[in-house]
């Protein structure tokens, strides 16, 4: 299978890096194509793959092309590509609103085309992605993309009509949860405990709840049930919780988030 990146922002990196040293590919059989000489020789150096600055090259010799270039550039891109790109031609694209529909229009109809939303946690492996395919997409395509994203973490298949809400908690998600956690620290440390180990408490205390409750399936309002002893510290830490208006406030953000992503979407 040879694949061809059109784009080697971070995200590409994380997708490439996965797919190279997880052995779904040899590093001659990916193509790395990028504006930036500066880009380029760093993914040459540290993968060892071919790299180029000629968009169409890449299409001519690969057919799975992973688009990573900013939304603002795709249309730009594909529109350039358009005549070159074919029934032979898989095209996934990681373009944050852009739907279907955009896609195929600045694509056009030829090309198998599949969207995906991923997060930043791809960089370390422990990524979320979601994707949804058009009707001219085999099966062997989703096989593709799972792939290629399940090498740097979870892979789900979802209607697209879901992605705007798949943007507000996974795709802007780690940002909020970094938000909590960044407050945690600052309480902690109110409280005189050290910053670094303030920080330290609380991304092993995330990871290591997110890992439990994924492993284990178990219900999650069980789960803080069984954390929180009658009358122990953490019941009363919940019960400001509980009086808080903070689970408005997380619906307020999520819904904000989608909403964004819909006006982006129809731009």
């Amino acid at each position: 299978m040879t694949i061809g990146f059109l784009g080697t922002g971070k995200m590409a990196e994380a997708i490439l890096s996965s797919v190279v040293q997880g052995g779904l590919c040899e590093p001659w059989e990916v193509v790395a194509c990028d504006t930036s000489a500066e880009r380029r020789d760093w993914i040459a150096k540290q993968y060892e793959v071919a790299v180029t600055d000629d968009a169409v090259q890449t299409v001519k010799s690969c057919k799975v092309l992973v688009v990573a270039v900013k939304p603002q550039d795709l249309d730009a891109l594909l529109a350039g590509l358009k005549g070159r790109l074919t029934e032979r031609h898989l095209v996934i694209s990681i373009a944050a609103g852009k739907t279907l529909a955009a896609l195929k229009k600045a694509a056009g109809a030829k090309p198998r085309l599949v969207r995906v939303m991923p997060n930043l946690a791809l960089s370390v492996q422990e990524g979320m992605s979601v994707y949804c395919a058009a009707k001219n997409a085999k099966p062997a395509d989703r096989k593709t993309v799972a792939q290629l994203f399940g090498g740097a973490g979870a892979v789900l298949e979802l209607p697209e009509r879901h992605f705007d809400a798949v943007t507000a908690l996974s795709g802007s998600g780690p940002a909020f949860v970094a938000y909590v956690m960044q407050a945690m620290i600052a309480a902690a440390a109110a409280l005189k405990l050290p910053k670094d180990a303030a920080r330290l408490l609380a991304e092993q205390t995330l990871i290591g709840t997110g890992i439990y409750l994924q492993n284990t399936g178990r219900d999650i309002g069980e789960f803080i049930q069984a954390v929180a002893s009658p009358k122990g510290t953490t019941a009363a830490g919940l019960s400001v919780l509980e009086a808080s208006d903070v689970k408005a406030v997380i619906g307020q953000t999520l819904a904000a988030a989608a909403a964004r992503s819909r006006e982006l979407s129809k731009a």
